[in-house]
């Protein structure tokens, strides 16, 4: 079955750096775009970054110029590192992949979430 498994959170203060892993089993990593989430308390899920089959990037405005998303196909994992930490990136980090259903729909597979928490 899917399995996404993050780690590397952690306590950081303001500017400094984090690096988050994500490791995908149960499905053909290299066919699928990946993608990081976080939730912070109180707020909705939202999405950091993105990596397509091919390598494509996308990010957030909140993160740009400072989170990098990447892929090793051979490792079946995704990483996003975090530079020039700011409070407001505390969160629980999310690694996410979506799978076609039937009828047109989707499924979204999440791991457990790794904590981030950026504090002076």
């Amino acid at each position: 079955q899917v399995q996404l498994v993050e780690s590397g959170g952690g306590l950081v203060q303001p500017g400094g750096s984090l690096s988050l892993s994500c490791t995908a089993s149960g499905f053909t990593f290299n066919d699928k775009p990946m993608k990081w989430y976080r939730q912070a308390p109180g707020k909705e899920r939202e999405l950091v970054a993105s990596i397509s089959s091919g390598g494509v990037t996308d990010y957030a405005a909140s993160v740009k110029g400072r989170f990098t998303i990447s892929r090793d196909n051979a490792k079946n994992t995704v990483d996003l590192q975090m530079d020039n930490l700011k409070p407001d990136d505390t969160a629980v980090y999310y690694c996410n992949t979506r799978f076609p259903i039937p009828w047109g729909s989707t499924y979204d597979y999440w791991g457990q979430g790794t904590q981030v928490t950026v504090t002076s």
